[in-house]
């Protein structure tokens, strides 16, 4: 799946000069909680989030500087505070940092973008227009789309099982000591030693992951000094 397969196409967006009361009504009445500021020729200039409305005076959560912060801070900061608090249109709250994705970056790119920049969503623009937004929510209806476009597992062999099994935990990372798989009549058992709880789940996710497999038993120790002395 790419951007262009999962992302919200209807955008509903504000202009630069949009009253704060008019963006807050928007998000409440809309159901989202982050929209796109564009100016006059449609061209994206901000990002505005329910985030930039949860420190306002209106509701007596404007940030409250001690003297001395006032003293040792930096006058810019304090200045900006306030218009971000006060501000009463877009422009005065909207974050002018955009960062965007194209409609053919994959979803991995998109959830890369979202967890280091700490945000919950981006707009997906071709050609410098914006065609779209692509968040968080919209990951997750991808992965339910995924899940209930599933079929059964066309194979219970257990020969093939016990190989798709065995390709899964390859790609835990997982070194195990005396690892054995043995599958019968989808029921998967496996035997080894680890070092950690942690790879204990990563074997019995990497075995539960497999489609046709029935339920999984764990003979796994953990044992961290036994795994260092081999």
């Amino acid at each position: 799946m790419l951007v262009k397969d999962v992302m919200t196409k209807t955008v509903i967006s504000v202009a630069p000069d949009t009253p704060v009361a008019e963006i807050a009504n928007t998000m409440v009445s809309s159901g989202i909680s982050g929209l796109p500021v564009l100016d006059a020729d449609g061209k994206i200039v901000g990002i505005i989030s329910e985030g930039d409305l949860m420190r306002r005076a209106e509701t007596e959560t404007a940030p409250r500087r001690s003297w001395w912060l006032n003293l040792l801070g930096s006058p810019e900061r304090t200045a900006t505070d306030y218009v971000r608090s006060h501000g009463m249109k877009a422009s005065d709250l909207m974050s002018r940092r955009i960062v965007s994705v194209g409609p053919d970056e994959t979803l991995e790119a998109v959830a890369n973008l979202l967890e280091e920049n700490r945000i919950k969503r981006v707009p997906v623009l071709e050609g410098g227009a914006l065609v779209g937004i692509v968040s968080r929510s919209n990951l997750v209806q991808a992965l339910s789309a995924i899940y209930a476009a599933q079929k059964p597992a066309t194979s219970t062999d257990d020969a093939q099982l016990r190989t798709e099994v065995e390709h899964h935990i390859g790609e835990t990372g997982v070194s195990a000591f005396y690892l054995n798989v043995v599958v019968a009549n989808g029921v998967v058992d496996i035997w080894g030693v680890v070092s950690s709880k942690e790879e204990q789940n990563a074997l019995r996710v990497a075995a539960e992951s497999v489609r046709g497999v029935k339920a999984v038993n764990m003979h796994v120790a953990a044992n961290a000094q036994l795994l260092s002395g081999v």
